[in-house]
């Protein structure tokens, strides 16, 4: 009888641990879920709500007039492509083969942002969810994952840029990826966001879930890419181009927008 009171008593404090246990909590920052298409797995790593102070500071190196720092706040996490998106997962999507350097596991480029919304279109309705660009704001926020310097971490251990790279393209994931599992995020090819750029936008646009302006000429990219040094690939360094524009230094990354469930 005592033994079978000890069982019950136990067994009766499991139960309450595992009510106790919230199982649709939120994943951790830097979390992993793969999706599979074609064979291919699309790895995402989960990027928190949160706050983070976008741009830099005054005396931040190289920095531009254009990264005005401000206290940003993005209100819904969201899953972020561990990689850019890479010729193999192009190929699958869109059947064609852009690009300059060739290779299953290099980052697709020669690609303009107008390519990259139709292949979020086209990977949405193939996955059924819901596939898009990353706001600048989601963007430097997973880029950051956490710090505020000018890089997430050693430049040279997590990048290929100008002085490492050999002058071309690199297979994605080779180097060192930032605290939330994100490889490439400085160097390799530039990513382009969703938002039109304008020089004023860190003053002008919300500090909550910021999208940029509501019209423009030119598309923001960020991140820096395997031709130029160090400053182009700073957390908050800005660039644009027309929407069409494709280069051999152009590529992206993609998010999912809907919620862990």
């Amino acid at each position: 009888m005592k033994r079978f009171l000890m069982v019950f008593i136990f067994l009766l404090v499991c139960v309450s641990r595992i009510d106790a246990l919230d199982l649709n909590a939120e994943p951790c920052a830097g979390e992993r879920m793969v999706k599979t298409l074609d064979g291919i797995g699309y790895a995402f790593r989960w990027c928190p709500a949160g706050t983070f102070m976008m741009g830099s500071p005054e005396g931040e190196p190289s920095r531009c007039p254009d990264e005005s720092p401000r206290e940003v706040r993005l209100t819904h996490g969201f899953w972020m492509l561990e990689t850019e998106v890479t010729q193999e997962m192009w190929k699958s999507v869109m059947g064609n083969e852009p690009g300059v350097f060739r290779g299953e596991r290099l980052p697709v480029e020669q690609v303009g942002w107008v390519d990259c919304v139709e292949f979020c279109r086209k990977l949405s309705e193939k996955l059924a969810l819901t596939v898009t660009l990353p706001t600048e704001a989601q963007w430097e926020y997973a880029c950051r994952a956490g710090t505020v310097g000018p890089f997430a971490g050693n430049i040279d251990e997590m990048a290929w840029y100008g002085p490492n790279s050999g002058e071309r393209t690199r297979p994605v994931g080779q180097k060192k990826p930032n605290a939330w599992g994100l490889y490439d995020m400085h160097g390799n090819v530039w990513e382009w966001c969703l938002d039109w750029y304008a020089e004023d936008t860190y003053l002008d646009s919300p500090v909550t879930d910021p999208q940029g302006p509501a019209r423009g000429v030119n598309r923001v990219y960020r991140g820096g890419g395997w031709y130029g040094d160090a400053r182009f690939c700073r957390s908050a360094y800005r660039n644009y181009y027309a929407p069409n524009f494709r280069s051999y230094g152009h590529g992206f990354r993609v998010i999912l927008t809907e919620s862990w469930e």
